[in-house]
């Protein structure tokens, strides 16, 4: 506890030095510097008025104490109680509220994402349960109103996907989408199976936060660009004029690919702001990996044995690893109910930090 005010003391001091700064005269006449303090100010904001708030309602409750102390009266005592108790409950609430709004924060928590979804072990029925994984991540979106834009696909022979790229845009999509990244396993009688085995088969999917041309500055001489005939859907129309963009990135290998639009232009500009998504996310992770083994930290190599989660079809039942949280109703979660498994993703990581935090 006193090294979690001690922080909180820090943070009030530095939030009444900003509003000290952006009030002088050299501050508010230099737009940038101005900007980049708001900007800070902004993030200690929260956790300063739930601060100010814990400290008003302790002066509260040394007057409360004080009252007891030192009244005879019995109603005076009574209503000291009184307000002795919900003081007391409404502090409980406010510390806990501190600790959470020490967590570190994810940069990316507030950004849109680029979600790509392969086809791991397992042939069709793999691709099939690509096409299934997209479904869901597009009726969650639908529920949350979030925009769902397709940025590219490769399709298989039995309407499955062997990979799909795509946006998601809409308020903290990251923050609730970054817990989908790494290898689901389906267990499931696949509609080609005339035995009715049940097959055990892998997709990968990686969630990338979206990022602005300024953010990441790409040199055009490091670009491969070719410019190629559209396959697969779209018809005749798509494949008459040459439009699908494919771009390589030599100094990192990273390769976009974008066919979905009828307009060479948008299909750059789409296909580019992948190639965006992947460096920023390789430049996150350098300290921790090769670049090489980027990719390979979020999704994995697709086998049997890597997986956060299951989705086991027979016994109706979803089991996430990392929590060991199992839950029925595999229709529901397929139409886009991911909230109770998503929302206790998040409460567990932030338990962890929190943990980290206070260590």
């Amino acid at each position: 506890m006193d090294s979690m005010i001690v922080k909180l003391d820090l943070a009030e001091q530095r939030y009444q030095e900003l509003e000290r700064l952006m009030a002088s005269l050299e501050v508010a006449t230099d737009y940038v510097q101005f900007q980049s303090l708001a900007k800070e100010r902004a993030s200690l904001e929260e956790v300063v008025n739930i601060y100010r708030e814990y400290l008003k309602r302790l002066r509260i409750k040394e007057d409360a104490q004080a009252l007891l102390e030192d009244s005879s009266d019995t109603e005076m005592v009574s209503l000291a109680t009184e307000e002795l108790s919900l003081v007391n409950e409404a502090l409980e609430g406010l510390v806990n509220k501190m600790k959470l709004s020490l967590l570190p924060k994810d940069v990316n928590d507030e950004r849109d994402v680029i979600v790509e979804i392969r086809a791991g072990t397992g042939g069709q029925e793999a691709s099939l349960f690509a096409a299934d994984l997209f479904r869901m991540y597009t009726r969650y979106a639908s529920l949350k109103g979030w925009e769902v834009e397709l940025l590219d696909s490769n399709a298989s022979d039995l309407g499955g996907f062997k990979e799909i790229v795509f946006e998601v845009r809409g308020q903290n999509t990251f923050s609730h989408l970054k817990h989908e990244r790494g290898v689901h396993r389906v267990q499931r009688v696949p509609a080609t199976e005339s035995s009715g085995r049940i097959h055990t088969s892998t997709t990968t999917v990686a969630v990338l936060p979206q990022v602005d041309e300024v953010e990441i500055k790409i040199n055009p001489s490091d670009l491969r660009i070719d410019i190629f005939h559209a396959g697969g859907h779209g018809g005749q129309n798509v494949n008459k004029v040459a439009t699908a963009v494919r771009i390589v990135h030599a100094p990192t290998g990273f390769v976009a690919v974008c066919q979905d639009e009828r307009s060479q232009f948008k299909n750059k500009q789409k296909a580019m702001a992948i190639l965006r998504a992947r460096i920023h996310e390789a430049e996150q992770r350098r300290q921790e990996s090769e670049i090489v083994e980027e990719r390979r930290s979020q999704v994995g190599s697709g086998e049997r044995s890597e997986k956060i989660r299951t989705y086991n079809y027979p016994q109706d039942r979803v089991t996430d690893h990392r929590i060991s949280m199992s839950i029925h109703g595999i229709e529901r979660l397929m139409d886009g109910e991911l909230a109770p498994l998503l929302d206790a993703l998040s409460s567990h990581e932030q338990a962890s930090l929190l943990e980290a935090s206070l260590a």
